[in-house]
């Protein structure tokens, strides 16, 4: 099982930079939009990556994935999109600077 132990870091940031970003403006804007983001790139992955894996583009070991699949494509890498529809948009939201109220 070493997908998912690489992927722990990656979800702990996401986490924590997202609910940092939460006290900067539209927020709940935000969050819908990475939910979209998140589900169109989570079909595509689950389009794409079953496709690559079925004409043997490449393969993972067994031994290092957790075993749950949607169709031929591990489970682990969903979250890498899902993570960079969530963690981008945040860090974009932390490093913009906030506008005064007039």
């Amino acid at each position: 099982m070493t997908y998912p132990l690489i992927l722990l870091p990656f979800l702990l940031l996401t986490i924590i930079v997202t609910a940092a970003s939460a006290t900067r403006p539209r927020f709940a804007q935000r969050m819908r939009a990475s939910a979209w983001t998140a589900g169109v790139l989570v079909l595509l992955t689950a389009v794409f990556d079953n496709v690559m894996i079925a004409v043997n583009l490449f393969s993972y070991p067994p031994e290092h994935l957790s075993g749950l699949r949607i169709g031929l494509a591990p489970l682990e890498d969903f979250a890498y999109p899902v993570c960079a529809a969530f963690l981008v948009p945040a860090i974009f939201s932390l490093v913009s600077p906030r506008r005064k109220s007039a």
